[in-house]
């Protein structure tokens, strides 16, 4: 399976019809998986405009949302334990987005690659707005 997790700002980027919206619909017939995790869909619907609402129903209604399971949550606070000891901070959010991408063996599209420096996370960099 070709497994691709979508990350806050591809999903953004997507609601407002920038570039990724064109390049996952084009993913999507290629019959490429398009996943993202619960915790980037409460950051999309956090801060969605209102009249992004209906753009943003439609791409969660094409895309299957992942929980976060406690083997997921394990790992994460393994590498927040082990950058911090190194004194690297890494965000809850982004260790809970990266240990779901691993633990299925997913890709991880975003546009922020600095964020996910765990070497079990293959990441593929989407610049923002492209």
């Amino acid at each position: 399976m070709r497994a691709l997790i979508l990350d806050t700002t591809v999903l953004i980027d997507a609601v407002r019809g920038r570039p990724a919206a064109a390049r996952l619909r084009d993913l999507a017939s290629r019959r490429e998986v398009l996943l993202t995790t619960a915790i980037n869909a409460e950051e999309i619907i956090r801060g969605l405009r209102p009249s992004e609402q209906a753009v943003a129903d439609a791409l969660f209604s094409a895309i299957r949302v992942l929980p976060v399971r406690e083997p997921d949550a394990r790992r994460a606070g393994v590498w927040r334990r082990e950058h911090a000891a190194r004194g690297i901070t890494l965000h809850q959010a982004d260790c809970l987005i990266g240990a779901v991408t691993a633990g299925i063996g997913a890709r991880l599209a975003t546009g922020n690659p600095k964020d996910f420096p765990m070497p079990e996370v293959t990441v593929e960099e989407w610049p923002p707005g492209s």
